[in-house]
């Protein structure tokens, strides 16, 4: 079986702060049999591995240069496995498993369109002191935002509530300027 691919560059709406991730499943959603996706983005989408590999995809990431990643998801068996949603969460929260301090800020953004709550986001954990914690409310699992989160060194926790349509992130602030 030879596998065609889709190519999809997703890079010029990451470098302008945006979300992809509902242009990527749209895209695959259209994919016909034997057909994968040729992925370019600015950072290895390790998160979007979790949820493809559900989806029944492989992946195969080189790095093209200048940061940029070309991903090659090709389609295989389905895999009968966790939620793709819940994934990179359940990841963040297996590697601390800590007390946390009670959230310092509060921001609900689910009224916002990508990329205004990943945006927002960013520039209040920017303004917060090592150790704090921002809890954030949004419409959907951030999954550009946690390659950004790693990026700056902070951690996070996160998963749907129960209402099963409001996912809440909680962000600890590391690698900020210390408490004066």
């Amino acid at each position: 079986m030879t596998t065609t691919f889709v190519d999809l560059d997703v890079r010029p709406i990451l470098k302008d702060g945006g979300e992809p991730f509902d242009l990527i499943m749209k895209a695959i959603a259209a994919l016909g049999p034997n057909q994968g996706l040729r992925l370019l983005a600015t950072f290895q989408p390790i998160p979007l591995f979790h949820v493809m590999k559900s989806k029944g995809f492989t992946h195969e990431a080189t790095e093209i240069g200048e940061g940029d990643w070309e991903v090659l998801f090709t389609p295989g068996q389905a895999v009968e496995a966790e939620t793709p949603t819940q994934a990179p969460a359940a990841a963040a929260a297996e590697a601390d498993d800590s007390k946390w301090p009670d959230p310092e800020q509060q921001l609900d953004n689910r009224d916002l369109e990508p990329p205004e709550p990943m945006v927002r986001v960013l520039a209040v954990i920017e303004t917060m002191q090592h150790g704090q914690v921002l809890s954030a409310l949004l419409c959907r699992e951030p999954i550009f935002l946690f390659p950004e989160l790693e990026k700056r060194g902070h951690q996070w926790r996160g998963g749907f509530e129960p209402d099963g349509t409001t996912y809440k992130v909680l962000i600890r602030v590391l690698h900020n300027k210390e408490a004066a």
